[in-house]
């Protein structure tokens, strides 16, 4: 009973846990739910991310949803990208996202 009562507590702080972090280039792009926020905006490609979704049990939805949406801005950032719209359903912890360039890059 005693191993079982320390597994799920540890499932319960495990979930609780935030597993992805923004970098300092994916902190520039925004997430935008419309594709008509996007419209003037050009396309440059599209990132699937994917997360743990079920650690002994299922992951709180809204914790994985960002965390996909963090993976994603990171990606996004690497091509060149500022705006991700999510293009998909989550699906055993992976989602797709649409990446655009909607401002003008910054020289320096």
């Amino acid at each position: 009973m005693k191993k079982i009562l320390i597994a799920v507590c540890g499932g319960l702080i495990l979930s609780s846990c935030t597993w992805v972090k923004v970098t300092s280039n994916g902190e520039s792009v925004r997430l935008v739910q419309s594709a008509r926020a996007v419209e003037s905006c050009k396309k440059l490609g599209q990132v699937t991310a994917k997360v743990e979704s079920k650690i002994i049990f299922n992951r709180d939805t809204e914790k994985v949803s960002d965390e996909l949406a963090d993976l994603a801005r990171n990606e996004a950032a690497l091509m060149g990208g500022d705006t991700i719209v999510p293009i998909s359903e989550i699906n055993d912890g992976r989602r797709s996202f649409n990446v655009y360039q909607c401002f003008p890059t910054k020289t320096q």
